[in-house]
This record gives structure tokens, C-alpha cells and sequence, in this order.
């Protein structure tokens, strides 16, 4: 009897809801040889199904055998519970689809200035979605520092940012973006405008303005030949100090293309001066479940891999055309 009381109070598994599933269209089948056929499992398979709920429940819950199918008192009574639990469940299961279908709630991301000119719009791109999946979801951005962003996912006034990967906090987790290129630039009026081959000795005789902001050892590296005479904290300020003339300086070369089209500015030899800076979206490691932010880490986790394999699928080609073309 204690054995008994005991498997009642358990909780139902998965196992113990799909022996509930092949239990109720027995009933509704009348019986184990007519159940074969819209289970498309052997009436072995049923008969051990069977015996293993019978088993877990300490129940007899029907009589089989020459005399044909009937069900138990108990047995019936399962029956009446395994119906009300199954549509619990498929209730449960059609309201959760509907959290996912319909959003709600706020979106809080930090993103690093100049961004919006990438031609992978990653963000952009994962942002509509989320618009699209949940039209009520409110989204609210601020274009701060990147260090304000780490503190500010971190302390949870923000749901997740993107910044340049230039050092991993161990209580964020990191997905990777995209890499940006930079080359270093002069505009129209400046005497390396028309300047072919531009090495070190030219960079040592002009002004440049360098970032006031965190950067890797590599990319400090190439800043070395410059002869600093300003500074400013992002890249909008590097481009007003360039486009006076008076100063060369790095920037994006998506965010420089508007300037360059126009003819206003130029790369300096940037097979040599140019560097990558790699981006990544951020959120905090154990923050509490969030299925807005999910749902748009989703987003942006799809694009991104979508962007990864038609660039491996195009570099694929390229190496076919060079094995033709040898």
C-alpha cells in the first residue's frame, strides 16, 4: 500500500506522459490490435506500454484477453485524469507558443557610436524581426562609450550591447558580430592628398588626431608612426579634425565611404595603414530569463551565421576559380 501511495504522489514524467498518450488512444480505440494502426507501434510495444503504466500507477486499469478489451473502474477513472492532464499540457504548451508569437515588453541595448553605416546590418536587420515577432515590444537605444556599456549590462540597466571585443569580462557573455576595417585617411585640401606611396617619413611630418578611447595593442601599434597633435573621444570627432585639412587620421571605412565617394577624402596606402576592429554583442552571464532579449539574440545569432556561410561559400568559389584558372 505504501508503494502504491508513493508512485501516485510522484510527479508525471515525460516517459510517464507518453505511456499516458499510448494509454488513451487504447481506450479510445477499444483495445490494443485497433491502436497498432494510429500509433504505428507493434501490439508488443502497446502491451509493454501497458504493463510498464500499470506498473508505475499500481493500478489495474483494464482487462485483455479472449474476452476482448473492457476497462477497470480505476481504469476509467485514469482515463477521465489522463484527458484533463493532456489538455493541461497542450494548453500550456499552445499559451507559451503564444508568449513567443506575441512579445511584449522593453528592449534595452548600448551601441557604440557609428555603427548604422556597416554594410552587414546585423543589428538593424535583427531589430526588424523583433518588431516583427512582437509589434508591442518597445525598444529603447543609447549610443554611449563602450565601457559605460559593459558596467551598464552588467549592473542590468541594460539588456545587451554591442561593443568592440577588446578584452572578455568574465560575467558577460560575448557574440561575435562582425569585423570592421579602418584605413587612415586625409582629406581633399591635405598636402598627402595626391601622395602615391605614403610611408612612415610622411606620417612623421604631418599632424594627426588619434582616439582619446580604448584600443587593442596591435592597433596602438600603427598609431605609433603618428605625429599626434589632437585627440578625440570617437569617430565623428576624428572626421571633423580630418575634414579641416590639417590632420590625417584612421576611421571606418564604412563610415568614411561618404567622404570618399564625394572625392573630400582619400586613403593613405592602406594595403599597409589599415586594422580590423572586431565587434560583438554582449549580455550578462545568469541574468534572469528575458524572452524579449531572447528572441532578438536569436535574430542577430541567425543573421549573423547566415552572413558567416555565404562568405565561406564565397570563398569557397574564389578557391574553385584559382584551381580552374592554375
Amino acid at each position: 500500500m505504501s508503494r502504491r501511495k508513493e508512485a501516485l504522489s510522484a510527479q508525471p514524467s515525460d516517459a510517464d506522459l507518453r505511456l499516458l498518450k499510448i494509454y488513451r488512444k487504447v481506450v479510445e480505440c477499444g483495445g490494443f490490435s485497433a491502436a497498432e494502426v494510429e500509433l504505428n507501434i507493434s501490439r508488443a510495444a502497446i502491451s509493454m506500454a501497458m504493463n510498464d503504466l500499470e506498473t508505475r500507477l499500481g493500478l489495474r486499469l483494464c482487462q485483455r484477453g479472449r474476452s476482448g478489451f473492457s476497462l477497470t473502474d480505476e481504469g476509467a477513472e485514469v482515463y477521465e485524469a489522463t484527458m484533463q492532464l493532456l489538455a493541461a499540457v497542450e494548453g500550456f504548451r499552445t499559451r507559451v507558443n503564444g508568449l513567443h508569437a506575441w512579445l511584449k515588453g522593453e528592449l534595452n541595448i548600448g551601441i557604440t557610436d557609428n555603427l548604422v553605416t556597416m554594410p552587414e546590418m546585423h543589428i538593424t536587420n535583427a531589430l526588424s524581426a523583433l518588431k516583427e515577432r512582437g509589434p508591442e515590444v518597445r525598444i529603447n537605444i543609447r549610443m554611449i562609450p563602450p565601457s559605460d556599456i559593459e558596467l551598464a549590462v552588467l549592473d542590468g540597466r541594460l539588456h545587451t550591447g554591442v561593443i568592440p571585443a577588446l578584452k572578455s569580462l568574465p560575467g558577460l557573455d560575448y557574440l561575435p558580430l562582425y569585423a570592421e576595417t579602418s584605413q587612415l585617411y586625409c582629406a581633399s585640401g591635405h598636402p598627402l592628398y595626391d601622395t602615391e606611396e605614403v610611408g612612415e617619413r610622411h606620417l612623421a611630418n604631418c599632424d594627426a588626431v588619434v582616439p582619446a578611447y580604448a584600443q587593442t595593442p596591435e592597433i596602438k601599434a600603427l598609431h605609433e608612426p603618428l605625429r599626434a597633435a589632437a585627440s578625440a573621444t570617437d569617430r565623428e570627432g576624428i572626421a571633423f579634425l580630418i575634414l579641416s585639412n590639417r590632420y590625417i587620421g584612421y576611421l571606418p571605412t564604412h563610415y568614411a565611404e561618404r567622404w570618399v565617394s564625394s572625392g573630400r577624402m582619400r586613403a593613405l596606402n592602406p594595403e599597409r595603414w589599415h586594422y580590423l576592429t572586431h565587434y560583438s554583442a554582449i549580455t550578462r552571464k545568469g541574468a534572469p530569463p528575458n524572452l524579449v532579449l531572447e528572441s532578438y539574440l536569436e535574430e542577430l545569432d541567425l543573421r549573423v551565421k547566415v552572413a558567416d556561410g555565404a562568405e565561406t561559400q564565397s570563398a569557397s568559389s574564389k578557391d574553385c576559380l584559382f584551381v580552374a584558372n592554375g
